[in-house]
């Protein structure tokens, strides 16, 4: 009997849910290693076949995604948590969760929070592996979307409302980005910043910040975030401006939409990290320590980004 108390208590403890703990003022809730490596296990493995577009793969992994949001407590942002449109003949779909802000007035504007979850499929087969698993690309950007979810919707704090996005079809160019934030233009919602995350599942090792912001230089998100956090924890790539990253995830289509803060956040610049869109994204290249302990450090400046009076990042003048 003992030892079945022991296993239920360890199984609780690793669960979905964030840690929490209470006292008078406040809750306090930590993302585990666990909570992250367990995401990124599932969506990597095998059985999701690379997660490209269209593919029954990635069919399961939104299944999976809607069942973490709905368990989660968020709310599907249309009627339900799919944004679907067309890649060719696929069906495609992006998936969108909506918690509402606790504001009256800053509820009606919006932050995203978004990273995309498709990847390319198969590739060449090396030593007779030919899934292309996608484990850094971007199933760990997948499980900082995911966790941040369960965080907001557990600490119900946020005064302006949050939209959740995992996006397809990024491996394509962009399609589900540009796709959702053209339907958000065209909605007209009070967009005030997009967030996205790419690549998160290794650090830098001589580097004297965390993660970098693409697009660096265009609004003053990366000082904000510093600020807010009281640490040098986001920085500017050089490797990312040569290669105009900025332009290459989910992020630029609402810049291009909306002409606001839209940035990607990351910690894999290409310089630290060798198995891009190869077979060998595997789960057991990443650092599963190093994403919880990312995730864990920024959300303080995304409550606050949530939560300020005002508009407080915002694009440098040209």
């Amino acid at each position: 009997m003992k030892n079945i108390f022991t296993l239920i208590m360890v199984l609780l403890f690793f669960g979905c849910k964030p840690c929490e703990t209470k006292d008078s003022k406040a809750k306090t809730i930590t993302i585990t290693s666990n909570q992250v490596k367990e995401i990124v296990t599932y969506l990597a493995s095998d059985e999701l076949q690379g997660r490209n577009t269209g593919s029954q793969g990635i069919e399961k992994a939104g299944v999976f995604i809607e069942k973490k949001l709905k368990s989660f407590g968020v709310k599907p942002y249309f009627e339900s948590y799919r944004d679907n449109f067309k890649v060719k003949e696929f069906d495609a779909f992006n998936i969108v969760g909506y918690l509402e802000g606790l504001d009256s007035k800053l509820k009606n504007e919006v932050v995203i929070i978004g990273a995309h979850y498709d990847h390319i499929g198969y590739k060449n087969a090396i030593e007779n592996d030919s899934i292309a698993n996608g484990a850094n690309d971007n199933a760990a950007g997948t499980s900082a979307v995911l966790t941040m979810a369960n965080y907001f919707a557990a600490k119900k704090s946020n005064k302006r409302s949050i939209i959740f996005v995992l996006f397809s079809g990024e491996e394509m160019g962009l399609l589900g980005s540009k796709h959702l934030a053209k339907r958000l233009k065209e909605q007209d919602i009070n967009l005030y910043t997009m967030i996205n995350f790419e690549m998160i599942g290794v650090p830098f090792k001589d580097r004297d910040y965390t993660a970098f912001v693409t697009g660096y230089d265009l609004s003053n998100m990366a000082l904000k975030i510093n600020e807010y956090l009281g640490s040098n924890f986001i920085g500017s790539s050089d490797i990312a401006k040569k290669y105009d990253l900025f332009k290459q995830s989910d992020n630029y289509a609402f810049y291009s939409e909306f002409k606001l803060p839209s940035h990607t956040i990351s910690s894999c610049d290409l310089s630290n990290y060798d198995y891009y869109h190869q077979v060998d994204d595997e789960i057991d290249k990443l650092d599963y320590n190093h994403m919880a302990n990312l995730i864990n450090k920024i959300i303080p400046a995304m409550e606050k980004i949530c939560n300020t009076p005002t508009k407080e990042i915002v694009m440098y003048e040209e």
